[in-house]
């Protein structure tokens, strides 16, 4: 082991950590004035935007995700950004046309980003292929996801021969992201073995601390010769965050690994986020195991949303029937990794399969669409008798989905066109119609005190 080098640490704290455990709430605000600090740590990054942050921003905060970014790398002057980006899907919920793709990404360079992380909610590589050339030919680092998962059809070798794949089509890097929080320490450490055997390329591993398992699997991984993990400050730690950074600091000291970090400085960082946490304790789900996640593969946002579906249709006591409904749905579906936007899909699914006590009853559009390959391809194949039942005698797509889809980047720019004081809001409406052009209305009427409508009207303040 002397041989190996120091573990690399990616902090979460200002994206995954806080989408994880606060719904995506922290303030930009809550952000900046610990930035110098953390830039002093010695982070291999810091994941800041991407995931549901852009879309939260906009709809939630007020706020330009845009703007943030590029504070963000303003006060940040020694480490690399880094964003989750859902392959086609960008930072949405569909597949975006190209040319929305290549903007998105030369705009996200443009702001200051350094690292994408890329990833489809299927595995199908082809949903990924155009963020990765675009990333690439700006100069970017393309840090290529494999979503891990556990299903008949997701054994090691599936983990490995994507992993190959993806470094074949320009990855810088190897991420494997367990989102549920599923991954086992001995199954961690046989894949990262023969990840390390089979690509050239570093391999960095995302977990979630949900089962309690977490930090096992990354010191699995670390004998396993994994180069980077994510983790996050210890007071934004835990639950279905990402395990904190402090104790693998401490587990590793004095070892090769030893990623040298000053706890002292650690500490102080710690100390600011346990305040900032408590403005948002509405939204805070708790630090605690939740076991469902081992039985059904079920991440923590997707039990929230049951209970927060159910309780709309007074129905909660049915919450145990999804659950259990919902492994049912995604064996139906060909095993998709329960990630956005798939766990949506079935655990949406599920709720209508439970609350109208027939299967497939009713059948939502994002499962038809499914059905139809307009996600992409499933990765094992879906019920056919299901297929049927949705889709008639309809064939599903066999092209990459995107190949079908207009460019949107002209008809967005008209729609903003009285509001636009930026070319990154042509892509704010492109991702988010309605969201982003109440957002921009907004931010102009309170700027020039005058009502957007009449903007609409061709009136434009002096």
């Amino acid at each position: 082991m002397s041989d190996r080098k120091a573990l690399k640490i990616t902090d979460t704290t200002l994206r995954d950590a806080h989408q994880s455990l606060l719904a995506t709430r922290m303030r930009t605000e809550d952000m900046l004035p610990i930035a110098e600090k953390m830039d002093e740590v010695g982070f291999h990054s810091l994941e800041v935007w991407g995931g549901a942050t852009f879309d939260s921003c906009l709809r939630y905060l007020s706020e330009d995700p845009w703007e943030r970014l590029r504070q963000l790398r303003q006060r940040f002057k020694k480490t690399k950004l880094q964003m989750l980006l859902r392959g086609q899907n960008l930072v949405g919920y569909r597949h975006y046309p190209d040319d929305v793709v290549e903007e998105f990404v030369k705009r996200t360079v443009d702001c200051g980003l350094d690292i994408f992380r890329i990833f489809d909610a299927l595995n199908d590589v082809r949903n990924m292929e155009k963020a990765m050339q675009v990333a690439k030919a700006e100069g970017a680092h393309v840090q290529a996801t494999v979503v891990y998962t556990i299903s008949p059809v997701h054994d090691v070798e599936h983990y490995v021969s994507t992993a190959r794949t993806l470094e074949e089509m320009g990855a810088d890097s190897i991420c494997l992201k367990d989102m549920a929080g599923i991954l086992a320490p001995f199954a961690a450490r046989e894949i990262i073995s023969r990840m390390k055997q089979a690509v050239s390329i570093p391999i960095q591993l995302h977990c979630h601390c949900t089962s309690g398992m977490a930090t096992m699997a990354y010191l699995a991984a670390v004998e396993a010769g994994v180069d980077a993990v994510d983790c996050a400050i210890s007071s934004m730690a835990l639950g279905t965050s990402q395990p904190p950074v402090e104790s693998l600091v401490a587990a590793l000291q004095g070892t090769p690994h030893d990623p040298g970090f000053d706890l002292d400085l650690l500490s102080e960082i710690a100390e600011y986020f346990g305040e900032v946490r408590k403005k948002y304790g509405e939204y805070d789900v708790g630090t605690r195991v939740d076991v469902n996640v081992l039985r059904y593969q079920i991440p923590g946002g997707m039990i929230s949303n049951f209970v927060s579906q159910l309780s709309a249709q007074k129905a909660l006591d049915k919450l145990q029937d999804c659950l259990e409904e919902v492994p049912r749905v995604r064996a139906d579906l060909g095993y998709p990794p329960l990630v956005t936007p798939s766990s949506q899909i079935v655990g949406s699914q599920a709720v209508f399969n439970v609350l109208l006590g027939e299967r497939y009853k009713m059948v939502t559009t994002e499962v038809r669409n499914y059905m139809k390959g307009l996600y992409g391809r499933p990765p094992a194949p879906v019920n056919e008798e299901v297929r049927r039942r949705i889709i008639g005698d309809e064939q599903p797509i066999t092209c990459r989905p995107a190949d079908l889809l207009e460019p949107g980047l002209e008809e967005a720019r008209k729609a903003v066109a009285p509001y636009m004081q930026k070319p990154e809001d042509i892509l704010s409406y492109a991702l988010f119609p309605q969201v982003a052009l109440r957002f921009l209305q907004e931010r102009m009427a309170a700027q020039t005190g005058v009502d957007y409508q009449l903007a609409e009207q061709g009136y434009y303040p002096v």
